[in-house]
């Protein structure tokens, strides 16, 4: 029987664990607080999805070793701002050999790097054995078991369907690939198109605007992306428009929940006062703008978007700059 642990005890960190419990794959999970560890034991996650039963599968620890010990996979389900500094608090508790799974979307502030170049760098694993998992994966769906589908990706082909079959109850659908660039960039520039999607709607904006804020951030996804070494085809399957569209639209969305409530002129110290869950665009907007800029890639929507978050500008101002950029072509 395949061996998982789930370093991460956070809503989407939790839902996965349940999806490979769901699968037969025995789990333990580690969380840094023992409150929330003692609730899991119990057979719940009350402080991030609460009032959803976790699969008897399920235990889980506070101990790192003691929740990675003898584990096939190690799935890591951090916040991205995180994960080299937890990767350092954890030493060598990392089975070798283990597929090493990131939930994280994401990219480091300072060095521009994917989750999967901080797990190799930091963690000194080998780019076979890490796999991205990415998709519309809003969490509470997932965790009431409602149908949905993801991406598992590898360099290994092997690693992805190892991971993928240890994924695959009755209502996750995993998918293999192996462009680990394209899925994991972009899970990370979702979340910046989906807090500018929120500004919209906070201003009271409708369909038209929030469609043209997807579409034209998905162009800006593809053009990073094929800078970078992505397969284009990757933007238009689970991973790329998928996840988008699940991220932009949905009220679950915790990057659109934080973006409506700057478009309605909350302050970014205002709205994390009220913000429990990490909202990961936020943090990285300001790294992947360097990315883009670094490759010489165009995004004025995530260039906009840094701009309130990190420079205080307004988020109807927002609306004038894009809008009265030059004429271009349509094309990426």
């Amino acid at each position: 029987m395949t061996k998982a642990a789930v370093f991460g005890t956070g809503s989407w960190g939790t839902a996965y664990a349940a999806v490979l419990a769901d699968s037969g794959t025995t789990v333990r999970m580690w969380g840094r607080r023992q409150a929330v560890v003692d609730q899991i034991n119990a057979g719940s996650n009350e402080d991030y999805l609460p009032g959803i039963p976790l699969p008897a599968g399920i235990t889980a620890s506070a101990d790192p070793a003691e929740a990675a010990d003898g584990a096939d996979i190690v799935v890591l389900a951090v916040p991205s701002q995180t994960l080299r500094a937890n990767l350092g608090d954890w030493g060598g508790v990392l089975p070798a050999g283990a597929a090493i799974v990131s939930l994280m979307k994401g990219v480091e502030l300072g060095t521009t790097k994917r989750m999967s170049e901080v797990i190799a760098e930091a963690g000194g694993v080998e780019p076979g054995r890490i796999v991205v998992v990415s998709g519309p994966n809003l969490a509470k769906e997932i965790a009431l078991k409602q149908p949905a589908a993801s991406v598992v990706a590898c360099v290994d082909e092997a690693v992805a369907g190892m991971v993928a079959e240890a994924s695959n109850p009755p209502y996750f659908r995993p998918y293999t690939t192996t462009d680990v660039v394209g899925a994991e960039l972009s899970g990370a520039v979702k979340n910046v198109i989906a807090l500018a999607v929120g500004m919209a709607e906070g201003l009271g904006m409708g369909d038209n605007s929030k469609a043209s804020i997807i579409t034209r951030g998905l162009a800006e996804t593809t053009r990073l992306g094929m800078a970078l070494g992505a397969d284009p085809v990757t933007f238009s399957g689970l991973a790329g428009v998928g996840d988008l569209i699940a991220t932009c639209m949905s009220p679950l969305s915790r990057n659109r929940t934080f973006g409506l409530n700057l478009g309605r002129g909350m302050s970014v110290d205002e709205v994390i006062a009220v913000t429990k869950q990490t909202a990961e665009g936020v943090k990285s907007c300001e790294s992947i703008l360097q990315l883009a800029h670094d490759h010489g890639v165009d995004v004025p929507i995530i260039e906009q978007v840094a701009a309130v978050v990190h420079d205080g500008r307004r988020a109807e101002d927002v609306v004038g700059a894009l809008m009265g950029r030059a004429l271009k072509n349509e094309a990426l």
